[in-house]
């Protein structure tokens, strides 16, 4: 389907531009009420019951710490449930003990208790300690295979399969573990030999691993499932709903922000082949840290998201190539200058960024560091225009690249280097350094969880894509053309390289040489697994905001029941 664009006329008659009949936005103006929330969203009472419930919570912490088993389950609990990273500190000193303990092999755990063997590995490994594989080993019989007595054991059985999700290159014996537990685990809601409430919980955990959930979808989910379990604690539960409707009221005041900023901006007018999707773009700064004190990060990267799928779409659905090309020279220049001829839209997009960024400067304080991260965002900006030019005149040419030549470049198209510069850019560890790192090529964990990114997005999108008269080839083409191979096998071909990814990603957290900042790591971790539930399930949850609008009232816009 074609349309004929007749705005701008001088410039643009009779131009024939794709058309890729986008879904309108689902969340109408929903949003913009918070825009006027008070600053201060804390009142006095709320504010005394979660100081109350704070060190009630560091008390039964602290309590725990003559039993290992004990102390790594409440660790668990409060990492899932959200609060803990108001006890960092204890945490990070708790977990520092077990781990020596461990590499002195005296831990205090009961023998046979492959649960909290499982949790242990996990935690560390979250943590950066490179645990052994082969604390499993008491678990396999002579022939080195898993002894089928632990399949009745249905936690131990679960917890050795999120265990396995922090694998790393070469650790046969873990990818063994995974493989027995899924299939056990798998069989056993098949055949309803699990009570509902379990059963829900690891079919959820099947499909998706902790270590690959986006943590607050994840703490969402998981209070739920932790007031149903009669044992929980009481105390650890209040406080995690108190703390969260706190930040939720941050959080919705930020996205009534990026709302009000998007209708004032008028582009649902000015750019209107462009999908509407400041609440799914919001979702992506939101999940690479949702604490308070990355409020400003959210907000700010939240509109450049924004922004950047203006761009995408101006390049993918609307733009002629030799328009395409003078717009890249204009964010290379970094003025308007090359598009001064250009219909009205690319004049409204280009302005939107050059704000965008001028508004990230600003945040900056320190003038050094401001001129710093400024000129890294600019070089990130380019570096996507570029991609995005590349797969226009593929496209042009109907040319399908190889397999691993759309790599290179999808590697930038997915536009995760962006969202790491913009959002590292504006904390404490915007340094040269840091920079350096982000830029080197390859950047090992970068290109991995970018690759997640765009591997994903192409599993769920493509289909809709090829329904388009004309759009550029997507990985599952490629990798079908460079390997004759079918669909079927080509998806699974491109899911085996995504877990594979994810080992290369362990692999960086797990490398005590590391000399980038764990918070950026995590922020960049973070951004694999908004990937990951972004396209969940061959979905395009982006575009298609149906599919996360159920997800999305339950973090920003209900407040959790508290009794």
């Amino acid at each position: 389907m074609t349309v004929t664009a007749n705005s701008d006329q001088h410039a643009s008659s009779y131009i024939a531009r794709p058309c890729a009949n986008f879904r309108p936005n689902i969340w109408g103006d929903i949003f913009l009420q918070y825009h006027n929330s008070p600053l201060d969203v804390v009142n006095e009472n709320m504010r005394q019951q979660l100081e109350t419930c704070k060190e009630e919570v560091k008390k039964i912490f602290l309590s725990s710490s003559n039993n290992i088993s004990q102390k790594l389950n409440i660790i668990d609990s409060m990492q899932r449930l959200g609060i803990s990273y108001h006890f960092e500190r204890e945490i990070d000193q708790a977990l520092e003990q077990i781990q020596k303990i461990s590499i002195n092999n005296a831990l205090d755990i009961e023998e046979g208790d492959l649960h909290s063997i499982g949790l242990l590995f996990r935690l560390l490994r979250q943590k950066g300690y490179h645990i052994s594989s082969d604390i499993f080993n008491k678990f396999k019989n002579k022939e080195g295979k898993f002894n089928e007595t632990i399949v009745e054991d249905v936690e131990g059985l679960w917890s050795l399969y999120e265990a396995t999700q922090l694998s790393t290159h070469g650790e046969d014996s873990i990818d063994e573990a995974h493989d027995f537990a899924y299939t056990n685990l798998k069989s056993m809601i098949t055949k309803n030999k699990l009570s509902t409430y379990l059963a829900k919980q690891i079919d959820q955990s099947l499909t998706l691993p902790i270590h690959k959930g986006v943590p607050r979808i994840e703490t969402r989910r998981y209070m739920s499932f932790y007031e149903e379990d009669p044992s929980h604690d009481r105390v650890l539960l209040r406080f995690a709903k108190l703390d969260f409707n706190v930040l939720q009221k941050m959080h919705q005041k930020e996205l009534g922000n990026i709302t009000r900023w998007w209708k004032e901006s008028d582009f649902a007018t000015k750019v209107p082949y462009a999908r509407e999707r400041v609440v799914e773009a919001y979702l992506w700064p939101f999940s690479m840290s949702s604490e308070p004190k990355c409020s400003t990060h959210r907000r700010i990267v939240g509109k450049l998201i924004s922004c950047i799928c203006l761009l995408d779409d101006t390049y993918d659905a609307y733009g002629t190539l030799q328009e395409l090309e003078l717009f890249t020279q204009a964010i290379k220049r970094w003025n308007a200058n090359p598009i001064k001829s250009l219909p009205t839209c690319f004049k409204v997009v280009f302005t939107a960024i050059l704000e965008v960024v001028d508004e990230i400067e600003s945040a900056v304080v320190d003038a050094k560091k401001s001129t710093l991260v400024s000129k890294h965002v600019k070089q990130a900006f380019l570096n996507l225009a570029e991609a995005y030019l590349l797969e226009a005149k593929w496209c042009n040419e109907d040319y399908v690249p190889t397999y691993d030549e759309y790599k290179v470049n999808g590697a930038m198209s997915s536009s995760l280097q962006l969202h790491i510069v913009a959002f590292v850019g504006l904390g404490e560890f915007a340094t040269k350094e840091v920079f350096d790192w982000i830029f080197s090529d390859p950047t090992t964990i970068i290109k991995a969880v970018s690759l997640v990114g765009r591997l994903k997005d192409d599993l769920a999108s493509h289909k809709f894509e090829r329904e388009r008269d004309h759009h550029v080839a997507s990985a599952v083409e490629c990798c079908m053309k460079q390997y004759g191979i079918s669909q079927e096998e080509t998806y699974k071909l491109i899911q085996k390289e995504i877990k594979d990814f994810w080992k290369d990603i362990n692999e960086v957290c797990l490398n005590p040489n590391n000399h980038i900042p764990k918070a950026v790591l995590e922020c960049v971790v973070n951004l694999g697994r908004i990937s990951e539930f972004t396209y969940a399930n061959f979905q395009d949850r982006f575009t298609n905001g149906e599919f996360m609008k159920e997800c999305v009232s339950e973090l920003l816009l209900d407040p959790i029941a508290i009794y």
